[in-house]
């Protein structure tokens, strides 16, 4: 699949439904992080953080987490990041989404290493999955993945993959010191999420990096324009990839 560089008005319809794509790919992804903690074998570092948060403060998981990913957020507007739709929809809705899996799973605490392991896996597939259905649509990247970038620019000397080492180094530590969960998973989780979504993309002949991401400004335009031009050029966009 390829970037489209079609900036053909959009019908607000088709706007409104890749909003509601964008909020289905994130509940998968947001089954499979409830997945990797169900898992009770360590959580990824941003988890391990959200839970560390969470126990020194009256927010339960969920809300730490979204109250942590709209702190990026704001970081990443001050560091003059590209923001979409999709960025805020994620910074919202994905802690909260993870927060009432946690809440309805009617199974006791896992207690099995080996389970622990497979439920894991299974978790990072499911995760691979939203990540697909949620960047198909060519909105914006996530709050972390937009720091990450950020940060990637203003350590330009470094590999991006060194970077990422450095902030989840970073964010791991801070979560441990508040308490937060780390075990095996943690090391699989850095180790393994990746591994399995690359097999997931592979399988699903997908390339992120051929999307091209639309920031709030553009999407606003496409929807005013769209309230204006109605019919057939709504029919000409939609989203990132064709």
């Amino acid at each position: 699949m390829a970037c489209t560089g079609d900036d053909s008005p959009a019908g607000r319809r088709v706007i409104v439904r890749q909003w509601f794509r964008i909020a289905a790919g994130l509940l998968v992804f947001a089954f499979g992080v409830h997945l990797t903690i169900y898992a009770n074998i360590g959580l990824a570092p941003w988890d391990c953080l959200g839970m560390g948060i969470a126990r020194h403060t009256p927010l339960n998981y969920g809300l730490a987490m979204t109250a942590l990913a709209v702190t990026i957020l704001f970081i990443d507007l001050a560091m003059k990041e590209r923001i979409g739709y999709g960025t805020v929809i994620d910074a919202l809705l994905t802690g909260n989404f993870v927060q009432m899996f946690n809440a309805l799973n009617p199974l006791p605490e896992n207690q099995s290493l080996l389970v622990g392991v497979a439920v894991m896996m299974a978790g990072f597939v499911f995760m691979a999955l939203g990540m697909f259905f949620y960047m198909r649509e060519g909105q914006g990247c996530g709050p972390r993945d937009a720091l990450l970038v950020g940060l990637g620019k203003r350590l330009s000397r470094l590999p991006i993959g060194a970077v990422q080492i450095l902030l989840w180094a970073a964010v791991l530590l801070a979560g441990w010191l508040l308490g937060g969960p780390v075990g095996i998973g943690t090391l699989l989780s850095t180790v393994g999420a990746g591994m399995v979504l690359q097999m997931v993309y592979q399988w699903l002949r997908f390339e992120p990096r051929d999307i091209r991401h639309k920031g709030v400004a553009e999407v606003t335009r496409l929807w005013h324009e769209g309230g204006r031009s109605r019919g057939s050029a709504g029919k000409r966009y939609e989203g990132g990839v064709r």
